[in-house]
């Protein structure tokens, strides 16, 4: 099949590598803002690069992968589908909850698979935790832990237009607590500070936040995420029930250093960023994307299922800024 590719910064490109090594995937049409991008991926690719989104979605592409700047998100996904060509798009599918309800409505009866990249979905141990909980191994739940710690902020440009901790990297969590338990969140609460970077609190962020979540059926939810993780890439999920406990994350590449006598665990050198430990999870997930190309599968990841994610996100940042409980029933939106 020909995948086109629209955006290649550094996850675009990180794409254009995974995708080329797919016996699925025959070629590639890339395309950039930045011409000398799309020249570059070309050359290393051996895909043909064209100068507009349009000029991809006119080449008669099978499949068109978005990792665009946020902003273009929207017009792009809605391009795509009016054009009939399945859609991956990373995360999110715009900015703010009100576009990506547009979208929503937009796509719900288009005929046409759009698939939102949440990766943890095809990591291998979150997966495996997953089926413990479907199997019932674990027992009736009663508390999940998720953790991302990056090792340094993103840069301050980024930081003013990222919406927030919450709704740029702690949605990563959002998204695959719900996945694994395959409960819903109905109330956070949500703390935050600053201990780093200046321009974070600066954009009215913060660089350190927790999240208590309560799910439909009692089991309570812990999220922690930090932009200063000096160890490494640090993300983790723990699964725990009445009849056992589960973890993703505890191997030999954990950024953590034990200090119990004895201890050698972990091994390993830390993870050092995303594209390092979700290398494999990322190569899933665009092979899954393959398959909806060839319409053996549903999208895995649904605009729907990605909203669901985003409204937990903005209804911790409300409780982050007005120090209380909040409902989701609060900032859910029809």
């Amino acid at each position: 099949m020909r995948i086109g590719i629209m955006g290649l910064g550094r996850i675009g490109a990180f794409h254009a590598e995974t995708l080329a090594g797919l016996e699925a995937v025959d070629s590639l049409v890339v395309t950039d803002p930045v011409a000398a991008a799309a020249s570059s991926a070309a050359e290393r690719f051996g895909a043909t690069a064209v100068d507009s989104p349009d000029a991809v979605l006119a080449a008669g592409v099978d499949g068109v992968v978005i990792a665009a700047a946020t902003d273009a998100h929207p017009e792009l996904i809605l391009a795509a589908v009016k054009a009939g060509i399945p859609v991956f798009c990373e995360k999110p599918v715009a900015r703010g909850v009100e576009e990506s309800l547009d979208v929503l409505r937009a796509v719900e009866n288009g005929g046409v698979e759009v698939h939102i990249g949440y990766n943890r979905r095809f990591d291998a141990g979150c997966v495996a935790a997953r089926q413990a909980v479907v199997n019932g191994e674990l027992g009736l739940l009663h508390t999940v832990r998720s953790t991302t710690l990056d090792p340094t902020p993103p840069p301050a440009a980024y930081v003013a237009v990222s919406g927030g901790i919450f709704r740029d990297c702690s949605v990563h969590d959002f998204d695959i607590v719900r996945w694994v338990t395959g409960r819903e969140v109905v109330e956070v609460y949500a703390t935050g500070g600053n201990r780093g970077a200046d321009y974070i609190a600066a954009a009215g962020d913060v660089d350190t936040s927790s999240a208590l979540l309560t799910f439909d059926d009692g089991t309570i939810g812990v999220i922690s995420n930090s932009r200063h993780n000096a160890r490494g890439y640090d993300v983790r999920l723990e699964v725990h029930g009445m009849k056992d406990s589960i973890a993703v994350g505890l191997e030999d590449k954990l950024p953590l250093r034990s200090v119990e006598p004895g201890v050698t665990f972990p091994a390993g050198p830390p993870h050092h960023f995303f594209m390092d430990r979700f290398a494999d999870a990322y190569r899933a997930e665009l092979t899954a994307f393959t398959e909806v190309v060839a319409g053996s599968r549903p999208s895995p990841c649904t605009v729907a299922d990605a909203l669901e994610a985003s409204w937990i996100a903005e209804a911790c940042t409300l409780s982050l800024h007005e120090h209380r409980p909040v409902r989701l029933e609060e900032v859910r939106k029809a």
